[in-house]
C-alpha cells in the first residue's frame, strides 16, 4: 500500500467526517479491515453519534457498496486503467464519485470537497487529477452512467452493473428467483438494514423496548427494531437484548421450537453469540442446558459477553465443531451455524461483496458437511439438528444437505421447516430461504435433520 504522510495542518484543515471516512476506506481496501467493525471502533473512539456519524456511515457503506460502479465509472470518466492509479487517490475518487453520486449534493461542492480532501491527505499533487476526474463525473447522474455502462451488455451482466454486484453473485441470485425478481433482491442488498434487536428470553421483554422508542418486529416476538445508537439502550448495556438480525432470530426460535427430547443443547459454531444467547433462554425455559462451542477463542469470548446477564451462563468450550470432545448420542439438539460467504448478509457487509470469490466455496463446502455430519452423529435418536447459513448458494446450503445425507443413509431423514407466523414465501421446497426483498432479513438458509436411529 501506496503511503502517504501529509502535514497534520493540512489533515486539521480536512472536514473530520470525511477524512475518518477516507481513512476507514484505506483500512478497508488497503489493510482488509470490516467495514462494520473498523466504522464502530473509528465512531466509539472519537466518541460521535447523531448526525456526524450517520454522514461516516453512509460515505463509508455507501462507497464500499456501490465500489464496482464506481470503479467502472472512474475508469470511463479517467479514461485509464484502475491500475494505474495510487491505491489512496483510488480510494479518494471512489470517496468522490459517492459525493457526487451517491449524496447526490450540488458537483461544484462534491467536487470541491473531494479535492480538499485530497489536497489534506494524498497531498496537492493529485488535486488536478481528482478534480478533472470527478467534474467528468458530474456530467451525468448514477441512473445515466449505470444506463451508459449498461448498453448493449447481456442481461446477466447489465443486472450486476445496474445493482453493483460481481457477476457470479449476481448469477447466483438469478438462478433462485428469476431476472426481474433478483434486481429487487439485489438492489435491497443496497439499502442499509434497520437495526433489530433480540431480547434474551427470561431476562427482558420486547415491551421494555417498546416502551422506551421500539418498534416490534415483523415475524418474532423476540426482535424489536431499534431507531437510533443501540449502545444507548439500557437492556443491550447489561446484555438482557442484543443486536441480531431478524432473519437469524427466525432460524433459531425455528430450532428452540422444534419437538425433541429432553436433554442438552449443543450450538456447535457459536460466535459470536447473537443466537446463543436466545438458545440460552430458551433451553432453560424448557428444563434444558445449553453448551456453546467455538473454534476461535477470540469469538468464544464473544459469546460470553453474549451470555454474561444470565445466572450461571452456559459454558462456552473453545473446540473445533468437526472433531468435537463428546461421544455420540450426547445432545438432543445441534444448531450448525456454518462458515459461509455470506452472500445473504450483503446490505450489513457492503465490502463483502468484492472480496469473495467463486473459489472460496472450495474451502467452505467441506467445513460445511463436515461440520453437519458432526453434528447429526452428535444426536441422539429423535434429536434434531438445524444447519443454517447466511448464503443463498445452493453448493453450501441444499448441496451440503444432501451430502450428508448420502453419507449417512437412513439414520438421518430431512424434515420440512415450518415457518413462524406464516412467513410469506419463505420456503423453498422442505427448506426455508429468505430474502431481504421478501422479508427485510438477511438471505438466511434453514434445514433440519433429524436422528432417527443409530
Amino acid at each position: 500500500m501506496a503511503k502517504h504522510k501529509p502535514a497534520s495542518s493540512q489533515r486539521a484543515a480536512a472536514d473530520p467526517a470525511r477524512l475518518m471516512a477516507f481513512d476507514l476506506l484505506r483500512r478497508i481496501n488497503g489493510q482488509r479491515a470490516y467495514a462494520n467493525l473498523a466504522l464502530s471502533q473509528a465512531l466509539s473512539q472519537a466518541g460521535w453519534s447523531g448526525q456526524q456519524a450517520g454522514l461516516v456511515t453512509e460515505l463509508v457503506a455507501g462507497t464500499c457498496r456501490r465500489q464496482g460502479s464506481y470503479d467502472a465509472i472512474i475508469e470511463r470518466a479517467g479514461g485509464r486503467s484502475l491500475k494505474t492509479f495510487q491505491p489512496a487517490v483510488l480510494d479518494l475518487l471512489r470517496l468522490g464519485c459517492h459525493h457526487v453520486l451517491g449524496l447526490r449534493l450540488p458537483s461544484p461542492i462534491a467536487v470541491t470537497t473531494s479535492v480538499d480532501l485530497a489536497a489534506a491527505t494524498v497531498g496537492p499533487r493529485v488535486t488536478g487529477l481528482v478534480n478533472a476526474i470527478l467534474r467528468r463525473v458530474a456530467e451525468y447522474s448514477l441512473a445515466d452512467w449505470l444506463d451508459l455502462l449498461a448498453a448493449g451488455q447481456p442481461p446477466l451482466d447489465a443486472l450486476a452493473i445496474r445493482t453493483s454486484h460481481p457477476r457470479w453473485i449476481t448469477e447466483v441470485y438469478v438462478d433462485h428467483l428469476g431476472l426481474n425478481e433478483a434486481a429487487l433482491a439485489l438492489a435491497a442488498n443496497n439499502e442499509p438494514p434497520r437495526t433489530c434487536l433480540a431480547i434474551r428470553p427470561g431476562l427482558a421483554t420486547a415491551a421494555e423496548l417498546i416502551e422506551t422508542g421500539g418498534q416490534p418486529g415483523q415475524w418474532v416476538p423476540t426482535a424489536v427494531y431499534w431507531p437510533g445508537d443501540p449502545g444507548q439502550s439500557a437492556l443491550v448495556q447489561t446484555g438482557r437484548a442484543g443486536v441480531e438480525d431478524e432473519g437469524s432470530q427466525v432460524v433459531a426460535e425455528i430450532f428452540a421450537d422444534l419437538e425433541a427430547p429432553a436433554g442438552l443443547w449443543l450450538d456447535l459454531c457459536a460466535g459470536p453469540g447473537g443466537k446463543t444467547a436466545l438458545l440460552a433462554g430458551w433451553a432453560r425455559q424448557r428444563g434444558d442446558d445449553l453448551v456453546a462451542s467455538e473454534i476461535s477463542p477470540g469469538r468464544a469470548g464473544l459469546v460470553r459477553a453474549n451470555l454474561r446477564a444470565y445466572d450461571n451462563p452456559p459454558p462456552v468450550i473453545v473446540a473445533d465443531g468437526r472433531q468435537p470432545p463428546w461421544p455420540p448420542a450426547s445432545f438432543a439438539r445441534v444448531l450448525v451455524d456454518a462458515p459461509c460467504t455470506g452472500l445473504g448478509a450483503l446490505r450489513r457487509r457492503p465490502e463483502a461483496r468484492w472480496r469473495k470469490q467463486p473459489s472460496d466455496l472450495a474451502d467452505l463446502v467441506p467445513q460445511q458437511q463436515a461440520l453437519v455430519l458432526s453434528a447429526v452423529n452428535l444426536l441422539q435418536p429423535g434429536g434434531v439438528a438445524a444447519y443454517v447459513t447466511c448464503s443463498p448458494h445452493p453448493a453450501e446450503t441444499s448441496a451440503v444437505v444432501e451430502a450428508v445425507l448420502a453419507e449417512v443413509g437412513g439414520e438421518v431423514q430431512l424434515e420440512a421447516v415450518t415457518p413462524p407466523r406464516s412467513l410469506p414465501e419463505a420456503t423453498a421446497g422442505p427448506y426455508l430461504q429468505l430474502w431481504p426483498h421478501r422479508h427485510g432479513t438477511d438471505a438466511m438458509f434453514c434445514a433440519l435433520l433429524r436422528r432417527t436411529s443409530r
